[in-house]
């Protein structure tokens, strides 16, 4: 495997790995790519990896928008923001989508690879002569602290995880808070854990962004357009002004339509249960999935009956529907899209023609596909998004000499020891395997023709003997990794750089850590190799040793 930044990924068999035969991807994704149980994605079209989505020409008016985004955009220090917004209020540019929560450093890795994608298609619908704009939707409404503050880097101790400390007010969402005190003491410890001159530098471009008076999603949306330079989508803060604004009509709409909505919500889940799929989202009867924002807390709608509403831990106070209605009219900023509403609601403000969407979105996505007929929204096509390993030069030639295959180091059941032991256990045991067979085969000769109670005597006898062969077996293996103690730390370093933390690299490893170590040639990398096929894990390579 010698992928370089230059390499075309299609120009190596190796430079990519498919992720269903590796069962590396969930049960729904995965029978989607095998063109399986399609219909509950309906109306959604599921893109087949290697074809372009229908042609759409927006039916909505997207001025508004395209001006809140422009100005946005231009503070990100997007260098095509008036360029991008302009083409995207032409109701004949085609929107792919994608998008994720503001995390700490730009999120884990997957957050850029997103990024590059939706770009990627837009490029593509443009290459075929279909003038397009891609869009990142930062999902700034969300509340998850736990999710956005952290970031993991790789240290000489290994992948090590960094965060902003406990949550100091679990219902604010992120979007409303700054980063406070604890970013500065973040970035100096990495600064420690990380030494040399290269990522001491990179550690004062992100403390650029990321300080104490910072909000989450600019300091994100600044770090993206930065790395992505001209190739960034623009990105749309959720909680942009003119982003509610444009979003009034489907939030009434949900609202007025509250007991449909449910209706289609429920019944979509029975179905995904009843094809034998585990439900990504819990549903929740007598709730919407709306939330109401109040004293700074992101609480979800409760429909106590037809005509009144209260709120999740706040029961006990009612309120009459009209009042949900005026605030989804007059000030829709209050009202926030939860994850089963939020793709209907981006898809409808932005006319989108593609969404490009993870494992875990695709997964929930058919709980919530009928909505789109409910509410009246075009549905658009979706596309698992593509997956990459990030291969640096020095890390492909341990793979070269390390005697293992990527797939194997890819794969959730890889044996360290096994694998360092290099296939001799199998080669030393293999006399003892026989000898053993043929003494079981002699002792049950022997005690057939005797006494047919015998036999449980023996299974019992049979079980203790190949058991106790097996535990001799760890322990040889184990033994023998030991011995080659080179060729284990080798096979230890790669693991830890292919799947650190036990999980794969691109949801583990913060988008922040490579650029600090690499320079900007990974983005180019990305752009160069990525594959944008859902089913396969493209590995990019990176010219260039890593400077510490």
């Amino acid at each position: 495997m010698a992928a370089t930044a230059n390499a075309s990924s299609s120009s190596d068999a190796n430079c990519s790995l498919d992720l269903v035969s590796q069962g590396l991807l969930p049960p729904l994704p995965e029978a989607f790519l095998r063109q399986r149980d399609l219909d509950l994605l309906d109306p959604l079209e599921f893109l087949t990896p290697g074809t372009l989505p229908r042609r759409r020409r927006a039916e909505v008016d997207r001025q508004g928008l395209a001006d809140g985004l422009a100005e946005a955009n231009a503070s990100y220090g997007h260098p095509l923001a008036a360029e991008m917004a302009a083409k995207l209020a032409d109701p004949e540019t085609e929107v792919v989508v994608t998008g994720q929560q503001p995390g700490l450093f730009g999120g884990p890795l997957y957050t850029l690879s997103k990024a590059v994608a939706a770009a990627r298609w837009a490029s593509a619908l443009e290459a075929a002569g279909r003038p397009a704009v891609a869009v990142f939707w930062v999902a700034t409404e969300d509340h998850d602290f736990r999710e956005s503050s952290w970031a993991a880097f790789q240290t000489r101790e290994g992948l090590r995880r960094f965060d902003l400390g406990e949550d100091p007010q679990p219902l604010m969402p992120i979007g409303m808070r700054s980063l406070g005190e604890p970013v500065d003491e973040v970035l100096g410890s990495l600064r420690e854990a990380i030494p040399g001159e290269r990522f001491d530098e990179w550690c004062g471009v992100l403390g650029q962004w990321y300080k104490p008076t910072a909000r989450f999603g600019e300091a994100f949306a600044r770090l993206l357009v930065h790395l992505l330079g001209q190739r960034s989508p623009l990105m749309l803060d959720s909680m942009l002004p003119a982003a509610k604004q444009a979003q009034r009509p489907w939030l009434t709409r949900a609202v007025e339509r509250r007991v449909e909505v449910e209706t289609a919500l429920a019944s979509a889940s029975s179905a995904v249960v009843e094809r034998g799929y585990p439900l990504q989202v819990k549903p929740q009867p007598g709730t919407s999935p709306l939330f109401f924002l109040q004293g700074g807390e992101r609480r979800r709608i409760v429909w106590n009956d037809s005509d009144v509403w209260s709120l999740r831990g706040h029961e006990e106070r009612v309120r009459p529907v009209s009042e949900l209605l005026e605030a989804a009219s007059e000030n829709p900023s209050v009202i926030m899209p939860g994850v089963l509403v939020r793709p209907v609601i981006q898809d409808a403000i932005l006319g989108s023609t593609l969404q490009v969407m993870g494992p875990g979105e695709m997964s929930y996505l058919p709980q919530l596909a009928k909505l789109y007929d409910t509410l009246e929204v075009a549905a658009p096509a979706t596309a698992l998004r593509p997956q990459a390993l990030v291969m640096p030069a020095n890390q492909s030639k341990k793979l070269e000499g390390a005697e293992v295959e990527l797939r194997d180091l890819v794969g959730k059941d890889f044996d360290l020891e096994s694998a360092a032991a290099g296939g001799r256990t199998e080669e030393l045991l293999a006399g003892a395997d026989r000898a053993l067979d043929e003494l079981l085969s002699e002792l049950e000769t022997v005690a057939r023709p005797v006494a047919n109670e015998l036999g449980r005597a023996l299974e019992k006898t049979t079980d203790q003997m190949r058991r106790g062969l097996e535990q001799f077996s760890g322990r040889l293996t184990a033994a023998l990794a030991r011995a080659d103690g080179v060729r284990r730390g080798r096979l230890e370093a790669l693991r830890d750089w292919v799947r650190p933390d036990g999980g794969l690299q691109e949801r583990a490893l913060s988008t922040a850590d490579l650029p600090g170590r690499y320079g900007s040639g990974l983005v180019d990398a990305l752009f160069d190799q990525i594959e944008l096929d859902g089913g396969r894990l493209t590995v990019v390579g990176i010219q260039g040793e890593k400077q510490e």
